[in-house]
């Protein structure tokens, strides 16, 4: 295999303003704009939190805020390299410039593998939430529907996933917004009746700030990391907008007022709201705190919320998966086939590919939920971490190359580079090995692990293939 990591910067497969080829630059800023903004709130936020609070208590915010400025750092890092060199793929592209082609095989298909377990994950829960209000219908055939709607939308075209991922978007910014102006209000005082729920003495009236201790703060900044996970969605998707260094500059810039607001400002009101220790979050920590409220239906709203934030995912799952992969067959790191688009210019087969992997992931769920789709769950729950970390890799060695061949391109920059950037990998590299030595993370870790491993191992059988493939070349041209 031929290395290309050395090739100049300005053959680095850069978009440019048209898109990668054949893919179109249909999105526009709006478009970018509630990607970028909507990308963090999923549905872990809504659901996941609860494990986060009950295992940390009222600290469960300061977990938050670690995990969250992990991933404002790793941002920034991608935003510098996608703003120098926006490019089909993101950080697929600038792992194979300042990592070689092990790298960006290896981040690409950990990161179409981490997309399409949510996929499937999304699709289950999806099913569980609409199964509430049609208990007469299947799990599978609810599953099956989501996913056949979602598939539909990402085959007609960008525009058409932008347009519903805008929407999804605006109703869970909209959404998430009005929580943070009503959790406020309760928690100062002004809502009536504010006053006899305790304000924020909930914040150490039951144990302390940290009932717990520090451990479980620091452990918690494990699947609080996995939260954060769709925020570089915009950077992958610029690629398919008009102006994709501007757009990913805005992205990047405005992650950190997103993490600190939407999921650091949510979760400390949660916490003042609702006891730490009370059995309300089992049924989810903002329909907890909207009851603890007094708001009428709060279950209600929540769940139609829950359920467009899985439909989000699932709709960013199948774009993210597709075009990762599409940037993949570039390289020939997958299936020519795969290269091949609609008259929309979009990946449909890249999409179906996702799609019925997906689909075997939903069977498994409900055939062998506790051995093949508990492995499934268990195996990328590192997956992203792994991806950040050679992001972070990437950028560090990408930004000497950019300095010394093209320094004019770095008009966005990693803060406190070098420094903050070996610290954002040494952190994740601390994270990785809690994981490996915790009992609660050990099993995601090992499954996770094989996941890499299984990557590695196919890469080196490609390789070995293309040499073969070339020997065999030149033993026909001697003859």
């Amino acid at each position: 295999m031929t290395d290309t990591s050395d090739r100049s910067l300005r053959d680095d497969g850069a978009t440019g303003s048209s898109g990668g080829p054949g893919l179109r630059s249909a999105l526009k800023q709006r478009h970018m704009t509630l990607i970028a903004i909507g990308g963090v709130i999923g549905a872990g936020l809504f659901v996941g939190s609860r494990v986060v609070i009950q295992d940390t208590g009222p600290a469960a915010v300061i977990s938050f805020a670690l995990a969250g400025g992990l991933v404002i750092l790793v941002m920034r890092m991608l935003g510098e390299m996608a703003v120098a060199r926006p490019a089909v793929g993101s950080f697929h592209a600038y792992a194979r410039l300042a990592l070689g082609p092990m790298g960006s095989f290896t981040i690409g298909w950990l990161y179409w593998y981490f997309w399409v377990n949510v996929v499937a994950l999304e699709a289950v829960a999806g099913a569980e939430i609409v199964r509430a209000w049609l208990p007469g219908i299947p799990l599978w055939t609810i599953s099956l529907a989501l996913m056949l709607i979602l598939t539909a939308v990402n085959m007609l075209s960008v525009k058409t996933f932008g347009e519903f991922e805008y929407w999804f978007s605006s109703i869970k910014v909209a959404a998430i917004t009005v929580f943070l102006v009503v959790g406020l209000v309760f928690v100062v005082g002004l809502w009536p009746g504010a006053h006899d729920a305790g304000g924020v003495d909930n914040l150490t009236a039951h144990g302390g700030f940290l009932p717990m201790g520090v451990g479980p703060v620091l452990t918690s900044i494990i699947p609080a990391v996995g939260f954060f996970t769709g925020a570089e969605i915009a950077a992958l998707a610029a690629a398919e907008s008009a102006e994709p260094g501007r757009n990913v500059a805005r992205a990047t810039r405005s992650v950190v007022v997103r993490v600190l607001l939407f999921y650091v400002g949510s979760i400390f009101l949660v916490v003042a709201i609702v006891p730490w220790s009370s059995d309300k979050l089992n049924g989810g920590p903002y329909i907890a705190a909207l009851q603890e409220i007094g708001i009428p239906g709060a279950d209600t709203m929540m769940r139609i919320l829950i359920l467009i934030a899985v439909l989000s995912s699932l709709n960013a799952g199948l774009y993210s998966a597709s075009r990762i992969v599409f940037a993949l067959t570039r390289e020939g790191e997958a299936p020519r086939g795969l290269t091949k688009l609609s008259r929309s210019g979009v990946p449909r087969r890249a999409i179906l590919l996702a799609t019925v992997l997906g689909y075997v992931a939903v069977v498994f769920a409900y055939v062998s939920p506790d051995t093949v789709f508990s492995f499934i769950v268990h195996s990328y729950g590192a997956v992203a971490l792994f991806v950040y970390l050679l992001v972070a890799l990437s950028q560090l060695r990408l930004r000497k190359r950019l300095e010394r061949e093209d320094p004019e391109s770095l008009t966005l920059k990693m803060w406190g580079y070098p420094y903050l950037s070996w610290f954002t990998i040494g952190a994740m590299v601390v994270v990785i090995a809690a994981m490996a030595i915790l009992p609660a993370t050990r099993a995601d870790f090992a499954a996770s692990l094989l996941t890499v491993v299984v990557v590695l191992a196919s890469y080196a059988a490609l390789r070995r293939r293309r040499r073969a493939q070339a020997a065999a070349g030149l033993d026909l041209k001697s003859d």
